[in-house]
């Protein structure tokens, strides 16, 4: 078995949980990076890679995956346990919760960008939703807060995954709402980056691709 990674990675997206992650573990890997812009996320070659056409999707154990929550699964199994929580665990249940969790973060995520950055013309774009997203956006990182403000990490035991890929979410949602105003999250966004992996991984990350902003406000009416 080839105990190599390959990551499909496009800068400032999803698969940063990924890069992310395999830098938290150790784990060797090479990096196929590619971009949101252009056509190479439609090749006919990249979608016999990832059916939907995005990434992270990774090459690993002789196969391919494409989804992020299943491939920090599959990485904390077969390669970094540390940042899991096994079956019989305490924690497993709510190991899972806030790892799926993550990908309700993710959702609110992708139509706040959809709504500023890839729908280019005014006119394609709604304030409405833009205002209900952001609000949206808050009302689930609030929750993740609310686990943070007494404990370094989403767990108890300490850091894991799930921090991995919520964090990512919190990262991110700094570009669209005020993170910091919530209570518990400036200072878990930063014990976040002040990590040497998180650091590693945004060295490796590339030209910004799809964000130029720090910060996209919602519209006036």
């Amino acid at each position: 078995m080839d105990d190599r990674v390959t990551l499909w990675h496009v800068p400032q997206s999803r698969s940063f949980r990924v890069l992310w992650f395999l830098h938290e573990a150790q784990i060797a890997h090479d990096v196929i990076q590619m971009s949101f812009a252009g056509k190479g996320l439609r090749d006919p070659g990249f979608l016999a890679v990832s059916p939907a056409g995005r990434v992270p999707a990774v090459r690993v154990d002789g196969r391919t995956l494409f989804e992020s929550g299943a491939i920090l699964e599959w990485l904390c199994e077969s390669r970094a346990p540390q940042f899991g929580r096994a079956p019989g665990h305490p924690e497993r249940a709510d190991w899972l919760e806030w790892l799926h969790y993550s990908e309700t973060i993710g959702q609110h995520l992708a139509q706040l960008t959809q709504q500023h950055i890839v729908l280019r013309e005014d006119w394609m774009r709604s304030p409405t939703v833009m205002k209900l997203e952001a609000m949206r956006l808050a009302r689930v990182l609030a929750g993740v807060g609310s686990v943070v403000q007494g404990r370094d990490w989403m767990l108890a035991s300490g850091f894991s995954a799930v921090d991995v890929a919520v964090g990512y979410g919190v990262h991110l949602a700094r570009r669209f709402v005020q993170v910091d105003d919530i209570p518990g999250l400036a200072g878990y966004h930063a014990r976040l980056v002040a990590r040497p992996a998180f650091q590693a991984a945004q060295a490796a990350d590339g030209p910004a691709d799809i964000y130029t902003r720090d910060f996209y406000p919602v519209p006036e009416f």
